[in-house]
């Protein structure tokens, strides 16, 4: 059998793929693929893995040998499942395999909000501590955790895993229920989540329902003093009203993992992320290197288990 990885950058050069290499027959392992390139890397394989490659319908009918997909990585809308269910091509994913790094990263942010650190930390580069008449620098309102209301949207695997770790910090959790639904037991709706948090936190999937979920109305909502902070997916913001509501101090600030385009063209959000109130990391929350492991890791077990007959975690 022959096996083919389309875009092997996007899980990092420090990752070994011996595990999942090992297994078949060949493979081509490419670091990049464009979309034009796509048929013809495919048309031979039996195997294919893609992180963020398309595969379409014009792409499985070029791969007339294909059997296998499994995408390295959780979401599959970028796969025509609906044909390839109809080619008898089978697709699986990875899951769960960077929830403690996703987790940890989430705080990171709110703590570089609440906590000013790159602000303090350039105040100690520009000599500010150093030419100091006291000991401590207070120049900017820092503030605890504990104590505090955190409302989550989205409470799979990742909000529930963020939630744990903020009660550790003695912060109140609100369940956030979706846009224009009435609460279900033990939710808070959608608009007093927003009224009553300190700090808000997006872990839920991209949906045609809820894109662009927060919006002008959404923030106006919020407390002056509230936190956004987004791991989840860029579509879940408009950032434009976003942008607005930061420079106006409609909202304290915010963090993002995730932009609507990546990796983003120059646009008004980025240019403002010089901004002390916004930071924006280049989605990374899921990628400490223990989780790229498990990436690989189940990846390896996708394969295997597809050549014993008995595939696992398939997508339907």
């Amino acid at each position: 059998m022959h096996g083919v990885i389309l875009d092997s950058k996007t899980i990092g050069k420090d990752v070994d793929l011996g595990p999942i290499t090992n297994l078949l027959d060949s493979w081509d392992v490419f670091d990049l693929t464009d979309s034009s390139e796509t048929n013809q890397r495919i048309f031979d394989a039996d195997v294919v893995l893609t992180n963020k490659v398309k595969i379409d319908k014009s792409n499985l009918e070029a791969a007339k040998k294909l059997k296998f997909v499994s995408v390295l990585a959780t979401g599959t809308d970028h796969i025509d499942l609906k044909e390839a269910f109809k080619s008898g091509v089978q697709i699986s994913n990875v899951r769960g395999w960077c929830t403690p790094s996703v987790t940890q990263h989430t705080v990171a942010l709110l703590l570089s909000l609440t906590n000013k650190v790159s602000q303090y930390s350039a105040d100690v580069s520009s000599g500010k501590w150093q030419s100091s008449d006291t000991f401590a620098l207070l120049n900017y309102h820092t503030e605890e955790l504990s104590g505090k209301t955190l409302g989550i949207f989205g409470f799979g695997e990742l909000g529930k895993a963020f939630s744990i770790v903020m009660k550790s910090f003695g912060a109140e959790i609100l369940l956030g229920e979706k846009k224009k639904r009435r609460p279900r037991e033990g939710r808070t709706s959608f608009e007093e989540t927003l009224e009553k948090s300190d700090f808000i936190s997006l872990h839920c999937p991209l949906t045609p329902e809820n894109a662009h979920m927060i919006d002008e109305a959404a923030l106006k909502r919020m407390k002056r003093s509230a936190f956004l902070v987004n791991t989840a997916r860029g579509g879940l913001i408009n950032s434009r009203h976003l942008l607005n509501a930061l420079s106006s101090g409609e909202i304290a600030g915010a963090a993002l993992d995730v932009l609507e385009e990546e990796p983003p063209s120059e646009s008004e959000l980025l240019s403002a992320s010089k901004m002390p109130n916004l930071i924006i990391s280049p989605h990374v929350a899921w990628s400490a290197i223990e989780s790229r492991k498990r990436l690989v890791e189940q990846t390896q077990e996708n394969i295997k288990s597809f050549l014993r007959g008995q595939p696992v975690r398939l997508v339907d």
